[in-house]
């Protein structure tokens, strides 16, 4: 499997069998053509999805490079304040749940500087939607400039894992991809917790200008439909 625990998902929300076309042929290509889908540049699928490019960041660029000293300046602030004991982070039990206190951060401390504005992003349908990616829209006033940053934590020494960590869903009425910008991931590595303290280590801002995906096909249901009255054979008591 190529990439980095990357997979694009792709959920079927399909009318159902009778009021739509047969789904054999369109199993039949996901069983025969899957490898087709195995290395595919992310700012393909950005751009088929939103119409929107990824703009490789270019750190010569004096715009560029001042935001991401922007960027690195906020992150280097971060680690201290999360290393305090007081700080709310400490409070959070799964490491999944951290990411929220970073982007929490994110948003907080390049909006101190007059000449930027970090945002949730707007989904295609006008609303703030904090789910999804990316998580944050950060934009360089003067010139227009756009980053779209998604943090995320990690162990410290998972790098090499093949674990999915990264999906992206795509839907016309809740995509948050509306400009043209630069998409890189800020990652903030962890050794888990030492006396109800998180430690973490440090942080590395990735371009996904280059960045590869894979399609991941699954088919769904909820409980509503897995456990509809006319299909139950037996119940406890009856038998």
């Amino acid at each position: 499997m190529l990439g980095f625990g990357c997979a694009l998902w792709l959920p079927l929300h399909a009318k159902t069998l009778e009021e739509s076309v047969s789904v054999q042929p369109f199993i039949g290509w996901l069983l025969e053509e899957g490898e087709a889908l195995e290395d595919v540049r992310f700012a393909d699928v950005v751009e088929a999805v939103s119409g929107c490019r990824i703009l490789p960041v270019d750190p010569v660029d004096p715009v560029d490079a001042e935001i991401l000293d922007a960027i690195a300046t906020a992150a280097s602030a971060m680690l201290p304040a999360f290393a305090q004991s007081g700080h709310p982070v400490h409070e959070i039990g799964r490491v999944n749940e951290v990411s929220r206190s970073v982007e929490e951060f994110l948003l907080s401390a390049p909006n101190a500087d007059p000449g930027f504005s970090c945002t949730i992003p707007l989904n295609a349908s006008g609303e703030v939607q904090r789910s999804g990616y990316p998580d944050l829209r950060l934009e360089h006033l003067a010139s227009g400039r756009i980053f779209y940053i998604d943090p995320k934590v990690y162990k410290a020494g998972s790098e090499g894992s093949s674990f999915r960590t990264f999906y992206f869903e795509p839907k016309k009425e809740t995509n948050k991809i509306l400009d043209d910008a630069s998409h890189v991931i800020l990652a903030v590595s962890h050794a888990g917790k030492e006396e109800g303290l998180w430690q973490f280590n440090d942080w590395k801002l990735v371009d996904l200008a280059d960045f590869r995906v894979r399609l991941k096909a699954e088919f769904q249901a909820s409980n509503r439909e897995l456990y509809q009255e006319r299909s139950i054979l037996l119940r406890s008591g009856t038998e």
